[in-house]
């Protein structure tokens, strides 16, 4: 680079700074007038220069960010490889299809073969099960963890079971151990789906670190934000090299974009029923897709990477607040419980209605909606009662009951860091006034 083009440079970004303080400075928060978001970007005028930096570069794929950020988020995550990918959907999809490929020999994952799950869960956990043609295996949560029976992970074994690909709910972690012996007792493909929890803990080690391979999302709700991003992590090499083929149209080649012949023999190789040196950078080993991410997303990502501890302990804060604060309402009110040996890194604040409570999740949540307090519910309940599940090849190990009881009765709100000390003051208040206008409504 010039000097006068590093000049220039230097010069857009400093505008850049100057223009995020005008454009994206706070407002005032006035209780029951200013929403209350369940979630959403919180960034700065670092975020901003990065991404602009990345543009000026005008490399649309990925390429100096991306591979920067893939060696820090496997740094943070204490794992060998990170593959960055378009969103947190498809590093599952990633991460699932890796284990189907031949190259895997007896342990690849075949049609009819059986994946153990949640059906209380976000639908892309149990898509790419089904877009494999393997088989989900539904096991029921416990509450108030809203997270896997592992009571129940036995009885949900087969002679057809080869893996377990199951998510972190809302930040918090699944007894970890439990699982992890119980996939190694069995020989078992184990898949973390970390797209909610990134940094929470699990027995003093960051989630992600304990799967084959585990997954990340980096939507504008989680916990870092690239717009639209995930990742796969792994350490072992030939899992990361079938991610990356999968991840690639399903390519042989794993050269980097802009390079070629990393392998040293691109034009000696012999593949199938191809000319003998048929050029590798056009061999499809795999029917894969084209998932990538770009130096734009990826330039967002790393600047955010630097914030990441402070958005956890800020998320941690705000749901220590609406615990202590909602205490005194747990006649109403199931208020969740961390799993435990775990830290978790809160997505959410989940809150269930009790079933004898005078009044219903449908009551509650109107009423803070209709005071500008955003809520959501469990992703899809119970997935099962969902239309596009209503019909797929699965198997229940047991019943689904409090998968039912989160479908039926559990909501949560908001502990992001742009929750601010306000905003956990106007919610405790506002959910102490919930019994109180119930009584009156029904009187």
């Amino acid at each position: 680079m010039s000097e006068r083009t590093q000049q220039l440079r230097d010069r857009i970004l400093g505008l850049v700074a100057e223009y995020h303080e005008a454009a994206h400075a706070g407002g005032e928060f006035i209780p029951g007038v200013s929403p209350v978001p369940v979630s959403g970007r919180v960034f700065d005028a670092g975020d901003m220069q990065s991404l602009v930096d990345s543009a000026l570069d005008f490399w649309l794929t990925a390429g100096r960010f991306a591979a920067e950020f893939e060696k820090q988020f496997a740094r943070y995550c204490g794992i060998r490889n990170a593959l960055i990918v378009n969103s947190g959907s498809s590093a599952n999809l990633v991460a699932l299809s890796a284990l189907t490929s031949p190259k895997l020999g007896d342990r690849r994952l075949r049609p009819g073969d059986e994946v153990i799950t949640i059906a209380a869960g976000f639908p892309t956990t149990v898509n790419p099960i089904v877009q494999n043609r393997l088989v989900p295996v539904f096991v029921d949560i416990t509450v108030p963890t809203y997270n896997i029976d592992v009571s129940r992970l036995d009885d949900a074994l087969s002679e057809k079971t080869r893996a377990v690909m199951i998510a972190h709910t809302l930040g918090n972690p699944f007894d970890v151990s439990a699982v992890t012996a119980f996939a190694r007792r069995h020989g078992l493909w184990f898949l973390e789906d970390c797209c909610d929890a990134l940094g929470a803990e699990y027995d003093g080690r960051r989630v992600g670190s304990f799967g084959d391979l585990a997954t990340f999302s980096f939507y504008p709700a989680h916990h870092i934000t690239m717009g639209e991003g995930g990742c796969v992590v792994t350490d072992q090499p030939l899992l990361q090299t079938l991610a990356a083929s999968f991840r690639d149209w399903g390519r042989d080649c794993w050269c980097e974009p802009g390079k070629a012949n990393t392998c040293g023999k691109r034009f000696d190789w012999q593949f199938g029923d191809l000319p003998h040196g048929y050029d590798h950078k056009y061999v499809f080993s795999h029917v894969g897709y084209n998932l990538k991410a770009t130096d734009m997303q990826a330039a967002v990502g790393l600047a955010q990477l630097r914030k990441l501890a402070g958005f956890i302990e800020a998320r941690r804060r705000n749901f220590r607040a609406l615990s202590e604060g909602l205490r005194d309402l747990e006649e109403f009110f199931v208020l969740p419980r961390a799993t435990p040996g775990s830290n978790p890194s809160w997505f959410g604040f989940p809150v269930a209605v009790r079933p004898e409570a005078p009044f219903s999740r449908a009551d509650v949540v109107r009423y803070l909606e209709e005071r500008k307090i955003a809520t959501r519910l469990l992703f899809g309940g119970n997935l099962l009662r969902q239309p596009a599940y209503r019909d797929i090849p699965h198997r229940v190990a047991g019943d689904l009951s409090n998968s039912d009881f989160v479908m039926n009765h559990l909501f949560w709100v908001g502990v992001y860091p742009g929750i601010t000390e306000e905003m956990v003051n106007y919610m405790v208040e506002t959910f102490h006034r919930v019994p109180v206008a119930m009584e009156k409504a029904l009187r």
